[in-house]
């Protein structure tokens, strides 16, 4: 039987000011989001993920102690447990990229994967933190992620995140294809100007160099009064040929669905049998410091 997945990605502007209280700004975001993550109920979709700190504007544009306001824990918080909510609720697979405060007061850029039934799978906590001046200061409020790049075994196939700045490091993509992933996803908040001329060009390298599928994600709009840079948005999918087979538009609001084959991904590994001409005895200077 043909293995089929019904995959969503949602963009989305802020919707309140920066101004406003991080808790305000918050349950606006998470409103706009279920009213989005419904619609793709609506459609059928059976995975969906969110954009990078989906709830929040681009904090660490400043480096401003408010926004740890924003922080809850995962999975106890009253996010992820909505999150379970709406996924039992749709059977829909659903990766909720939030920032998590651990039991010890330590704070990490973080996505919960929440399968088809409700049940919480787990956490990818983003490993590579930027801190490029001006306007991403990510190491002012988040620790590198310390959970390694875990694939979760979802009701839909097998799911691996890379968040962000991840996706500069092809060792993050190629952890995620030997552990097994099916379709990765990357949440992220990018602006043009800085780094929209490797939008189109890493994630397709990653999904043929790992034959697996990738969804990618960008905020748009501009979040004032920082102005660091345009989000612009297209949101898309590519296969495990590098192609890009659904993207959306550079600036609204926008639920992006795909029809992904997963049977795609052994024809094309029968083709480039990469994983099985590895040669990692060999690859031992590359992670020596």
């Amino acid at each position: 039987m043909a293995r089929k997945l019904r995959a969503g990605l949602i963009q989305a502007a802020l919707c309140e000011s920066t101004d406003s209280p991080p808790e305000k700004i918050k349950k606006a975001m998470i409103d706009k989001h279920v009213a989005l993550i419904e619609q793709a109920g609506q459609q059928e979709v059976s995975c969906l993920c969110l954009q990078e700190l989906f709830y929040a504007p681009y904090f660490p544009a400043v480096q401003d102690k408010r926004w740890f306001a924003m922080a809850e824990r995962v999975p106890e918080g009253n996010t992820t447990k909505l999150m379970r909510e709406l996924a039992k609720k749709f059977r829909m697979v659903i990766i909720a990229p939030v920032m998590e405060q651990d039991s010890n007061g330590v704070f990490y850029n973080t996505a919960a994967v929440i399968d088809a039934d409700g049940t919480y799978l787990g956490k990818y906590r983003k490993t590579h933190i930027p801190h490029i001046p001006p306007g991403f200061w990510e190491k002012f409020y988040f620790q590198p992620g310390n959970l390694g790049y875990p694939v979760f075994d979802t009701a839909v196939g097998k799911v691996g995140i890379f968040t962000c700045y991840d996706r500069h490091f092809p060792e993050a993509t190629r952890a995620l294809g030997l552990n097994g992933a099916e379709i990765t996803f990357n949440p992220s908040a990018t602006v043009s100007g800085l780094a929209e001329y490797l939008w189109k060009l890493e994630q397709p390298a990653h999904a043929v160099a790992n034959q697996f599928f990738v969804g990618t994600i960008n905020r748009v709009g501009w979040e004032s009064p920082w102005n660091i840079g345009e989000f612009f948005g297209q949101s898309y999918f590519c296969d495990p040929r590098g192609q890009i087979i659904a993207i959306a538009s550079r600036d609204k609001d926008e639920l992006l669905v795909a029809e992904l084959d997963l049977d795609m991904i052994l024809e094309v590994r029968k083709v480039w049998p990469f994983f099985n001409d590895r040669r990692p005895e060999t690859y031992t200077p590359l992670v020596q410091s």
